[in-house]
């Protein structure tokens, strides 16, 4: 009992202190009982500001699905490659009816014809449809004109033997005088030409020349010849940009960039004759450019 009443007794100090504890405690109760402490949302996101907010974010990051989405560009159906089939969603049984269909040397020149050979969904020739790109030759076919080969040697005319030709990289004016029809101003005009070019790679160049025709020309060589050809350093066409391939004497910016999207729609060439369908490209040209490209 002694050491239990020892437990019970306080000085001044110790009562003091229990009795200021027992204060606050009282007091702690009595606010938890006179005041309300439940919790209210601050945020309201029923507010016509949150559902603005939260569409504005909806829409970003669906327009960031679409952003990670392989891009498509403008392609030839013709030149669809087993990857390239995979990515617009063909089935291999799709590519493979393309893939025996174009083995045959046949072309796919319209939707239907895509659509007939693949036999692929509406749904997804609808997606894809839109991306299909042909050739002007295919899109705007343009009339054929009229066109006749002319005798390499006219009637009448003698066509001199190569040793005895005059090598046309050091005719003379009045040397180029003595073909019929052509005067001072062509025979300044064609050595102008040369000039330009630093000299002539082969006949054909001749008839890049302005003002020159077809049978002036051929009557030309039949004097003449390129005996000390310029040599010319290639540029492999696959690679050619179209303001590359315009710096071929004779070729138009507008006819290099047609050249050059034949070659983009295809990927890749691998024969020259596969630019024969390009209406401006005469068979003339095409020998001309020959002379200047190359495929690697």
């Amino acid at each position: 009992m002694k050491n239990l009443k020892s437990h019970l007794i306080f000085n001044r100090s110790q009562r003091g202190g229990i009795l200021l504890l027992v204060s606050l405690i009282l007091a702690l109760i009595s606010i938890y009982h006179l005041y309300d402490f439940s919790s209210e949302d601050i945020l309201d996101i029923s507010s016509s500001e949150i559902v603005l907010l939260r569409k504005e974010l909806d829409s970003l990051e669906i327009a960031e699905i679409e952003a990670r989405k392989p891009k498509r560009y403008p392609f030839n159906p013709n030149f669809v490659t087993d990857y390239k089939a995979y990515t617009l969603g063909m089935s291999p049984e799709e590519f493979d009816r393309l893939k025996h269909f174009r083995s045959n040397n046949n072309w796919i020149n319209s939707i239907a014809d895509f659509k007939r050979v693949t036999q692929v969904s509406d749904s997804l020739l609808a997606d894809i449809s839109p991306y299909f790109k042909f050739p002007d030759w295919v899109t705007n076919p343009k009339p054929k004109r009229n066109s006749y080969k002319s005798k390499s040697i006219e009637k009448g005319f003698v066509d001199l033997a190569f040793d005895q030709k005059t090598d046309l990289n050091n005719a003379t004016s009045e040397e180029l005088q003595k073909v019929s029809g052509i005067g001072v101003a062509l025979s300044s005009r064609i050595i102008a030409y040369r000039d330009k070019i630093g000299g002539f790679s082969n006949d054909i160049q001749l008839y890049s020349v302005w003002g020159l025709n077809e049978s002036v020309v051929k009557r030309t060589l039949h004097l003449f010849a390129v005996k000390t050809p310029k040599e010319i350093t290639k540029m492999d066409i696959n690679s050619a940009s179209a303001s590359d391939i315009a710096t071929i004497p004779g070729i138009s910016f507008d006819l290099a960039k047609e050249i050059w999207e034949a070659i983009r729609l295809r990927e890749r060439i691998e024969s020259f004759s596969e630019l024969e369908k390009i209406d401006k490209l005469s068979p003339l040209k095409l020998r001309l450019i020959q002379l200047y490209l190359s495929i690697d």
